[in-house]
C-alpha cells in the first residue's frame, strides 16, 4: 500500500515538472520618467550624494577653563583598545596621546580586559567622524555611549 501511494506521488511530481518550462519571451523593462527627476533633484541639491563629504575636526571652540567647571554628562567614547596586558593598553594610551594631545584618553579594566577609550564626544555624529578618522591606525575601533566630561 505504501509502495503503491509513493508511485503515484512520483507519477504526480514527474506529471506537474514536465508541464513547467522557462520563460522565452522577452521582458520589457519600463522606467518611470519621475524616478529619473528625482535622481536629477537629489543630485542638484546634493541630497545623498555619491560621495561622501569631507568632515573636518578642526573647528574646535576654545573653552575659558578658568570661567568653567568640568562635569560628567552622558556621551560616547571611541575604543581603540581591548586585551588582558596592562602594558599594552598603557602602551596605546601613550602612543594615542602622542598623536592627539588635545583628546583625553582613558583605560578602564572590565575583568578580564583593559580597555583604552577616547575622546569626550557629546554626539554620536562628533564620535563616528572620529572613529572612521582613526580607524586605519588601530585594529579594533568602536563608539560606546559612556559618562563623559565637559566643560560648563
Amino acid at each position: 500500500m505504501m509502495v503503491r501511494k509513493g508511485l503515484i506521488l512520483c507519477g504526480l511530481l514527474g506529471g506537474l515538472t514536465a508541464g513547467v518550462h522557462a520563460q522565452e519571451q522577452p521582458v520589457d523593462v519600463v522606467v518611470d520618467p519621475l524616478i529619473a527627476a528625482l535622481q536629477a533633484f537629489r543630485a542638484e541639491h546634493e541630497i545623498n550624494p555619491a560621495a561622501r563629504p569631507t568632515v573636518s575636526l578642526a573647528d574646535k571652540k576654545v573653552v575659558d577653563k578658568r570661567n568653567m567647571r568640568r562635569v560628567r554628562t552622558k556621551g560616547f567614547r571611541v575604543q581603540i583598545f581591548s586585551g588582558a596586558n596592562r602594558s599594552d593598553a598603557v602602551s596605546v594610551q601613550n602612543g594615542f596621546l602622542r598623536q592627539y594631545s588635545d583628546i583625553a584618553a582613558y583605560i578602564n579594566y572590565e575583568e578580564p580586559n583593559f580597555r583604552v577609550k577616547v575622546g569626550d564626544f557629546r554626539t554620536r555624529s562628533e564620535a563616528n567622524t572620529f572613529m572612521r578618522k582613526i580607524r586605519g591606525q588601530y585594529s579594533n575601533v568602536f563608539v560606546f555611549v559612556e559618562d563623559i566630561w565637559v566643560w560648563q
